[in-house]
Order: structure tokens, then C-alpha cells, then sequence
């Protein structure tokens, strides 16, 4: 198993969810409690990744962070090097194509939650941010959590978004998927199938997390 690609994976699928999980949140409540013409626009630009060929989103990825890209100059200029074929290009485009999986959860949960709850809130005379912070957001914590664990799931198991972005360097852009690929391609199945096996036992306990806690009944007092 290459650890060296495994590390590299674990690291940028925590800080996209990481990332994720706050650029998600205001998102997912505004699509929720808030109604505006447009608002379709919105959320199918969110979910294009769901359904977009990674390939194609990859593609445009790379235009935009190239160096004629608005992006890729605007990095230029900040921090004195080129913006694709990085880590940073790899965290970019992984926010891009995981967003769906951090937003959608979150936007579920919040709107199945007891409205009368809410108003119940605001007559007692909380405002906005605490009745988020106090009601919404512990309410919604399964939703929280299977933001956050799909988006990691997700990203760990990126591959061609990846590969358009950040091409095949050691150390800086080889992931697991990646380094997968490469060891078929070498047709060195043993160790494949071992990386392969790894990332499947990661992704089933994920999800088997997910599942246990969306199950149970979920309340953020404690019972009586």
C-alpha cells in the first residue's frame, strides 16, 4: 500500500469536509427556510456535480485554474505560482464536485424540521443566530453529520476531477484512487487489490455511521 498516496487522500478529503461543512451550512439554510425567484437556479447549480461527468467538470476545473484562467492568474499574482497541477487545485475543484453531498443532507434536515419549534423561538424572543445555534443546529445534528461524512467519503474516493486537476505527481497530487489506477496499469493486482480493499472497508464504516445514527431517534435533550 502506498502510504505516502493514503496520507495525501486522508488529508485533503478532512479539509474539504472540513471546508465543506461551513461553506454548507449557511447554504443548505438559506435554500431551506428562504423562497426567492431563482431559487432552482441555485439548487441545480449546487447539484450539476451529482450528474456531471467528472471528466467535463475537470476540464473546466483546469481552464479556470490554468494559466489564461481568471483563477489560475489571480493565484498567480497572490502567491507567485501556478494554481493547477497543486494541492491547493486538488482542494479547489474537490469543494466544487463534493458540494451536493455537504449541502443536500444538511438542506433535508433542516427542512424536516417542526416549524413550530422555530416560531416558538422567536416569540420567547430569540433571534435568528441563537435560534440556529440553540434549535436548528442541534436539531439537525444527524444531517450535520452525514454532511460531513459523505463529503470525506467522497473526496477520499476521488479520482477524475483528480487527475484532470492535478495530473500524477508524488507527494503532491497522487491519491490513493490515483495510485489504484497505476498499480492496474503496472498490472501489480496484489497491491491494488489491497489499497482497493482498504478504501472499501473506510467507505462501508462511513456509512454504516451514517445509517446508525440517522435510525435512531435523535433528540439533543436528554431523556427523561
Amino acid at each position: 500500500m502506498n502510504v505516502e498516496a493514503l496520507l495525501l487522500s486522508l488529508r485533503l478529503s478532512v479539509l474539504v469536509s472540513g471546508l465543506l461543512l461551513v461553506l454548507a451550512v449557511p447554504l443548505a439554510y438559506t435554500l431551506a427556510f428562504f423562497r426567492w425567484p431563482g431559487k432552482f437556479l441555485v439548487e441545480s447549480v449546487v447539484s450539476l456535480p451529482l450528474v456531471l461527468p467528472p471528466t467535463v467538470l475537470g476540464f473546466y476545473a483546469l481552464l479556470a485554474m490554468g494559466p489564461r484562467g481568471a483563477l489560475g492568474r489571480m493565484w498567480q499574482s497572490v502567491f507567485g505560482h501556478p494554481l493547477s497541477f497543486t494541492f491547493a487545485g486538488l482542494v479547489i475543484a474537490s469543494l466544487v464536485y463534493s458540494l451536493p453531498f455537504a449541502v443536500q443532507p444538511l438542506v433535508t434536515s433542516f427542512e424536516s424540521l417542526d416549524r413550530r419549534l422555530l416560531d416558538a423561538s422567536a416569540v420567547l424572543g430569540a433571534g435568528r443566530a441563537r435560534t440556529f445555534f440553540r434549535v436548528i443546529l442541534p436539531l439537525a445534528w444527524p444531517g450535520v453529520l452525514t454532511s460531513l461524512v459523505l463529503s470525506f467519503a467522497h473526496t477520499l474516493g476521488e479520482f477524475g476531477v483528480v487527475l484532470m486537476v492535478g495530473g500524477n505527481l508524488p507527494g503532491s497530487t497522487r491519491t490513493v484512487s490515483i495510485d489504484i489506477y497505476d498499480r492496474v496499469q503496472a498490472i501489480d493486482y496484489a497491491s491494488a487489490n489491497q489499497t482497493s480493499l482498504f478504501l472499501l472497508l473506510v467507505c462501508f464504516l462511513v456509512l454504516s455511521i451514517v445509517y446508525g445514527v440517522n435510525r435512531r431517534d435523535w433528540s439533543p435533550w436528554p431523556a427523561k
